[in-house]
C-alpha cells in the first residue's frame, strides 16, 4: 500500500494524490500533502469569521440571520452569546442564546467580541 496519509475529516484510508493535493474519494475533501503534516502537529485552532483565534469562554457575536432548523425561529445579526464552548464536530461552538436555549453554531457565523 502506500505512505499516503488518511483523511482529515473522516479518517479514509483510500485517498490518493492529485498533483500537488491529496483527495478523499469516500467524503470528496481536498488538502495540500503540507497542510495536512501541519494539521497533525497541533490541536486544531478555530477562528471566526475575521480570523481572530476563539477560545472556551469568549463572548462573540452572530454576523447574520441564522434560521433555525426545528422551531422556525431566527437567530438575528448582532446577538450576542457569551460563555461559548468550542467542540469538535460540524459545528464547532456549544452555546446558550437567551430565548433560543442550547445550540450550535459554525464559526464562520460569528466575531469576537
Amino acid at each position: 500500500m502506500s505512505a499516503l496519509p488518511p483523511c482529515p475529516k473522516c479518517n479514509s484510508e483510500f485517498t490518493y494524490e492529485d498533483g500537488s493535493n491529496l483527495v478523499c474519494p469516500e467524503c470528496a475533501h481536498e488538502w495540500s500533502a503540507q497542510e495536512g503534516a501541519a494539521a497533525e502537529e497541533g490541536p486544531k485552532v478555530y477562528r471566526d469569521a475575521a480570523g481572530n483565534v476563539l477560545q472556551d469562554g469568549d463572548t462573540v457575536t452572530v454576523i447574520k440571520d441564522l434560521k433555525l432548523k426545528g422551531s422556525g425561529g431566527t437567530v438575528k445579526m448582532g446577538t450576542k452569546v457569551k460563555n461559548i464552548r468550542l467542540v469538535d464536530s460540524d459545528h464547532d461552538i456549544d452555546c446558550k442564546i437567551d430565548g433560543f436555549g442550547a445550540m450550535s453554531l459554525k464559526s464562520e457565523f460569528v466575531k469576537k467580541v
